[in-house]
C-alpha cells in the first residue's frame, strides 16, 4: 500500500515527498479510522483524503460550504486525469441528475456537497453509494468557538451516524483549543487522532503598521503595488464603502484591479472572481467576503486595510498568499478606530463577550513586540525557539530585559487563582487591588497579593499580553477568558527556564518607529523565460476555460525556468508535474524551452554540473536530491545524461541487472519508444520512473 500512495503522489500529483504527516493521515484513513486534520492554509490538507478516495473501490464525500472552492478543486482534480464532480446549489437539474447517475453507477471517485445539499438528499440517493470515506473540509464551522459558524455543519452528526464503518475526516485550518473539543463532539467523529501540522509559513513575511493617516496608507500601498508589477494581491477592507474607495483609487493610478464585497449581485460577484483567479484581473479589493473559495496558489501578497476581528481569520487570510511556497509579503494597517468599530459590531451579538476578548487578542498581536510569527503560532499550540527573522519586529527589535523574576510573579498569581480568572484579575490582585471581586473571592489571602504593586496597570496588561504572545499563557475563550499555564510555562515557573520581556513602549517610540517595506528577490530562475512559460500557461489556460494556476503553479513553472526540461523524463522529474499533465502539456512547454535554450546564455554552472560535481565527492543519489533540493528522478536523469557523454558514472552500480532486464524485455516489446509511462505501466508500477530512465541508457549505450 505504502509504494501504491507514493505511486499516486508521483504519477497524478507530480510530487515526489509526502508533505510532513500527509502519509501517517493517509495510511490511517485506509485503516478506516477518523481523523481530525489541522493544517494551514495552503499545507497539502486536500491530498490526505483525494489518495485514499483514489485507492479505494468506491466513492469519497467531501463536504464543503464553498460552492466556487468546490468548482476550483473539481477542476484541479479533473486536469489530473481524476473522476470528480460537485452537487451544490449552482447546479442546474439537468446538472443535478447527471451527477446523480454518474454517482450511482459509480462513475465518480470524489463527489463534493455543500451541507446543505447533503442534509436535503441523505435519505434520497445518496443511499445508493458506496460511500467509503467522508471528509468535512473547512470544519470549524460546525463549530459556536469557531470564527465561521454555519448552523448546517450542526445536521453532520446525524449523517456521520448513519455511516459507523466509514471512516471520517475533520479538515481545518483554524481551530483553537475550544473549538477543537467541540468540532470533534458536534461531528460526533469516533476515537479520532488529531494531527497538528505546522502551522509556520516560512515563506510569508509579516509586517504590520499602526495609526497610519488614510492618505499615506493609500500613497504607500500603491507604492507596494508598483513595486510588484503583474503580480496578484488581495486587499481586505473592513467596509463595502473602503473597497470601492481603495480600489478606485488604484485604478486612477493604473492598476489592474477589482473590488468584490457582499453588497454586488451574484453575476458581478462571480465575475470579479472569475477574472482574478484567471489572471486578468491582478488585484481584488475586498470585504472578508471574499477569498473563502479561493485556492489561486500565485497570490504573492495580502494587505489587510483595516484590523481583522481575530486571529484565526488573519491567519486564514494571509494565508491566502503564497499557497506556492515562494516567497509572498503580508502587510497590515490598523488604527484604534477600527477596533473601536469591531468592538461595537461585537455588542448583543451571539457570543459577545467572547468576540470581544479575540478582538483584544488581535490588538495584541498587533501591538506586539516580540516576534509575530511567535505570537501567530503559540496562538495555534506551536512554538518557535528562534525568533523569525522575515516579520518586521525580528528586522527592527525593541529593547528587551530579563523577565524571569516578573513573569514568575505572575505564573505564581495564575497558579493560586486556580487557572479560573481572566487577565485583568490577575493584574488587580498582582498589584493589591481593594476592589469588590477581589473581597469576594477571598484573593487578599494569596500569597502573590500585592507583589507587583510597583508596576503600573498598563505595563503588567503589556507583560502578560507578552508572556501569552511567547506561549507561556494560554487565553481560553470557552472558559470566560481564564488563563491557564502551558507547558513552557510551567518551566519558567519551576525556574528551568528564563524569559526576557521588551519594554513597553510609549506614543513616542511607535512614531520613531518606521520600516520600508521589502520586495522579494527571485533566484537562479530565468525571468524571460519564466515570462514565456507564463504567456503560453496563460494561453492554454484560455482555450480550456480554466485558471492558470490548476495547468501549473509558480512555482513549477520556475523549477522550469532554472532546470530546463526538453525531454520526456526530464520533465516529468519537476516537481509539480504528473503524467497526465505532461501528456496534455509537455509538448508545449518543452518546444518554449528548445527554443530558449538555443540562444540563452550558459549559466555560470550548469545543474548537470553541480551534481557531477557532488557524485564525485562520493555522494549517493539520494544524498544530492536532499542536499540540492531536487527530486531523486531529476538527478538520476542527470546522471544517465552524464553516462551518455562519457563522463565517470557508473550507472551499472545504480540499478540491479534484473531491473534492466524486465525493462529491455517491455522497452522491445513497446518497439524501443523512449517513452516512460507505457514502461511504468507495462512493468505493473513494479519499477520506479528513475530506475527505467537509468535501465534504458544502460540498454542504449551498450548496443
Amino acid at each position: 500500500m505504502k509504494k501504491q500512495t507514493h505511486t499516486l503522489l508521483k504519477n497524478i500529483y507530480g510530487y515526489e515527498n509526502f508533505r510532513p504527516l500527509q502519509e501517517e493521515i493517509i495510511d490511517r484513513t485506509i485503516e478506516g479510522k477518523d481523523s481530525f486534520v489541522l493544517m494551514p492554509t495552503g499545507g497539502g490538507k486536500s491530498i490526505c483524503f483525494q489518495i485514499p478516495a483514489l485507492l479505494f473501490d468506491g466513492i469519497t464525500i467531501v463536504v464543503s460550504p464553498l460552492i466556487s472552492l468546490m468548482k476550483d478543486q473539481v477542476q484541479a482534480l479533473k486536469a489530473n486525469g481524476i473522476k470528480a464532480d460537485f452537487f451544490n446549489s449552482s447546479n442546474s437539474p439537468q446538472e443535478e441528475n447527471e451527477v446523480i447517475n454518474k454517482a450511482i453507477n459509480g462513475e465518480i471517485q470524489l463527489l463534493y456537497l455543500s451541507p446543505e445539499k447533503l442534509i436535503a438528499v441523505r435519505n434520497t440517493w445518496l443511499k445508493q453509494l458506496n460511500i467509503k470515506l467522508v471528509a468535512i473540509d473547512e470544519a470549524h464551522c460546525v463549530s459556536m468557538w469557531g470564527h465561521d459558524f454555519r448552523p448546517e455543519y450542526t445536521q453532520l452528526k446525524v449523517f456521520r451516524n448513519s455511516l459507523p464503518h466509514v471512516p471520517f475526516m475533520a479538515l481545518t485550518a483554524t481551530a483553537d483549543k475550544s473549538a477543537r473539543k467541540d468540532i470533534e463532539n458536534q461531528l460526533g467523529l469516533s476515537n479520532s487522532k488529531l494531527f497538528i501540522s505546522s502551522f509556520n509559513r516560512k515563506n510569508l513575511s509579516i509586517e504590520v503598521r499602526g495609526q497610519v493617516a488614510k492618505k499615506k496608507k493609500l500613497e504607500e500601498i500603491t507604492s507596494f503595488i508598483k513595486r510588484r508589477k503583474n503580480e496578484s494581491g488581495i486587499i481586505y477592507c473592513l467596509s463595502r464603502k473602503n473597497t470601492e474607495e481603495v480600489a478606485n483609487y488604484l485604478k486612477k493610478e493604473g492598476h489592474s484591479v477589482a473590488f468584490y464585497h457582499a453588497g454586488m449581485n451574484h453575476e458581478e460577484r462571480e465575475s470579479t472572481q472569475t477574472d482574478f483567479i484567471n489572471d486578468d484581473i491582478k488585484i481584488v479589493v475586498a470585504t472578508i467576503a471574499f477569498g473563502m473559495g479561493i485556492d489561486k496558489s500565485n497570490v504573492r501578497f495580502v494587505i489587510h486595510y483595516n484590523l481583522p476581528k481575530n486571529l484565526e481569520g488573519y491567519y486564514q487570510e494571509i494565508g491566502r498568499a503564497g499557497r506556492d511556497g515562494l516567497p509572498s509579503e503580508t502587510v497590515l494597517y490598523y488604527n484604534m478606530r477600527d477596533f473601536v468599530l469591531y468592538s461595537q459590531f461585537a455588542d448583543g451579538g451571539a457570543n459577545s463577550d467572547m468576540q470581544k476578548e479575540k478582538l483584544n487578542r488581535m490588538l495584541q498581536f498587533a501591538e506586539a513586540k516580540s516576534c509575530r510569527r511567535k505570537i501567530l503560532l503559540s496562538y495555534f499550540g506551536e512554538h518557535l525557539t528562534e525568533n523569525c527573522g522575515n516579520c518586521d519586529v525580528c528586522e527592527n527589535p525593541p529593547k528587551d530585559f530579563e523577565g524571569t523574576i516578573l513573569t514568575q510573579k505572575a505564573l505564581s498569581g495564575i497558579v493560586r487563582m486556580k487557572e479560573k480568572d481572566g487577565i485583568t484579575m490577575l493584574i488587580n490582585v498582582l498589584r493589591g487591588s481593594n476592589n469588590a471581586d477581589i473581597h469576594t473571592k477571598q484573593y487578599f489571602n494569596l500569597k502573590t497579593y500585592g507583589i507587583g504593586k510597583d508596576v503600573s496597570f498598563f505595563d503588567w496588561r503589556d507583560y502578560v499580553i507578552q508572556m501569552a504572545n511567547q506561549g507561556l499563557i494560554e487565553i481560553m475563550y470557552s472558559e470566560n477568558s481564564a488563563l491557564k499555564i502551558s507547558p513552557i510555562g510551567w518551566k519558567v515557573l519551576k525556574g528551568e527556564k528564563t524569559i526576557r520581556l521588551t519594554t513597553p513602549t510609549t506614543s513616542e517610540d511607535k512614531k520613531k518607529k518606521t520600516k520600508t517595506i521589502k520586495t522579494t528577490t527571485e533566484g537562479e530562475t530565468n525571468k524571460d523565460l519564466f515570462t514565456e512559460l507564463k504567456k503560453i500557461r496563460y494561453s492554454i489556460a484560455k482555450e480550456e476555460n480554466m485558471p492558470a494556476y490548476i495547468i501549473f503553479n509558480d512555482k513549477t513553472l520556475k523549477l522550469m525556468a532554472s532546470e530546463l526540461p526538453t525531454t520526456e523524463n526530464e520533465f516529468l522529474a519537476i516537481s509539480g508535474v504528473g503524467m497526465n499533465k505532461m501528456e496534455k502539456y509537455g509538448e508545449e512547454f518543452m518546444n518554449v524551452i528548445r527554443k530558449f535554450k538555443k540562444v540563452a546564455k550558459p549559466r555560470k554552472i550548469s545543474t548537470i554540473q553541480k551534481t557531477f560535481d557532488l557524485f564525485k565527492e562520493g555522494l549517493k543519489p539520494k544524498a544530492i536530491a536532499e542536499k540540492r533540493n531536487l527530486s531523486i528522478t531529476t538527478i538520476f536523469s542527470h546522471l544517465s545524461q552524464l553516462y551518455m557523454e562519457g563522463k565517470e558514472v557508473n550507472l551499472e552500480e545504480l540499478v540491479d541487472r534484473e531491473v534492466v532486464d524486465k525493462v529491455r524485455v517491455a522497452f522491445n516489446d513497446l518497439e524501443r519508444k523512449i517513452e516512460l509511462k507505457p514502461i511504468y505501466d507495462k512493468l505493473n508500477e513494479e519499477v520506479s520512473y528513475g530506475e527505467i530512465r537509468l535501465s534504458i541508457t544502460l540498454i542504449l549505450k551498450n548496443e
